[in-house]
């Protein structure tokens, strides 16, 4: 189990759009075995677990350490985790849930242990919304000197780009 990865799945999950089904199937473009087996109950109980993921993430922004680790050990205690060792591949590791569990709650216990791995390693800290002015992605952190601020290249540019026209229409006022 890649730890790192399902905690980033996790902020994938909160920025999706799971208003339809088309929605949580584009989330799982890559796992094409999920895919087919969405359906519109998994895409309102998930869109349940957003609203209560994303206070989680604004904790990590506002960097309260206390919140971000009660908040997720309360959404561990509402949706319990149960991982099992899994042989395939020739590889011993975890898998959080089992096949016959809704996609829903796979994809639930995936960012929880993702989660709470990410904040026992690495801190709670490294879990963040986008700082640009114009979004609110969430993300997680993982850069070797702790310092991303907002979920993509694209956002950071954009804010640096609004910033040197602000510097520069300063300069020329003055």
């Amino acid at each position: 189990m890649d730890f790192i990865r399902y905690a980033e799945g996790s902020a994938g999950l909160l920025n999706a759009d799971l208003s339809q089904v088309e929605g949580l199937a584009s989330y799982l473009a890559a796992r094409p075995h999920l895919q087919e087996r969405a359906t519109d109950r998994d895409c309102m109980l998930l869109r349940k677990f957003q609203r209560e993921l994303r206070p989680v993430f604004q904790a990590g922004t506002d960097e309260d350490d206390a919140s971000v680790v009660g908040l997720l050990n309360e959404l561990m205690a509402r949706h319990p985790i149960t991982p099992r060792i899994s042989d395939h591949d020739a590889d011993l590791h975890l898998h959080v849930a089992s096949d016959s569990e809704s996609v829903a709650e796979l994809l639930v216990a995936e960012s929880l242990l993702g989660l709470a791995s990410v904040v026992c390693d690495l801190g709670p800290h490294r879990l963040g919304i986008c700082e640009s002015s114009t979004c609110d992605n969430a993300f997680v952190d993982v850069s070797p000197n702790q310092s991303r601020r907002y979920c993509s290249e694209r956002c950071s540019s954009r804010a640096n780009v609004a910033a040197y026209r602000a510097r520069r229409k300063a300069v020329a006022g003055a």
